[in-house]
């Protein structure tokens, strides 16, 4: 079983969504997504200012094994990217849910409609074995 934070909301496509409690939500890859993919090589980020559409594409991930397209968890606009990955892409392998974090986005009242909270996707996860 996945390592999966209570506090966080979780998309089907493998990204999760932490509400910073201020309009802005923040964004990565979880850590059944990082396991499936191996060791990450190469992060693209989103530009800062981009706007995003939930479910569209806004980045690949790129491990050893494969790159993999991230989509859009939420509608919004790109505040914040992890600069850090750029030059520690294995970040996001060893730790999905702090370091490794993606972007933050400034969202909707909305922004969490449709995500799964970490019991509904840990059924998607079983579901796919």
């Amino acid at each position: 079983m996945s390592n999966l934070p209570a506090n966080l909301r979780y998309a089907a496509s493998h990204e999760w969504v932490l509400d910073n409690q201020d309009g802005t939500v923040t964004v990565g890859i979880t850590d059944h997504a990082q396991e499936a993919l191996g060791d990450v090589v190469f992060v693209e980020l989103p530009e800062v200012g981009q706007a995003l559409t939930k479910g569209k594409e806004f980045g690949v991930i790129e491990s050893v094994k494969a790159a993999s397209d991230l989509y859009a968890p939420v509608d919004g606009e790109v505040v914040e990217v992890n600069e850090a990955l750029e030059d520690a892409p294995e970040t996001v392998n060893e730790a999905p849910y702090e370091g490794g974090w993606i972007m933050k986005v400034r969202v909707n009242d909305q922004a969490f409609e449709g995500l799964l909270d970490a019991d509904a996707y840990q059924a998607t996860l079983s579901a796919d074995d």
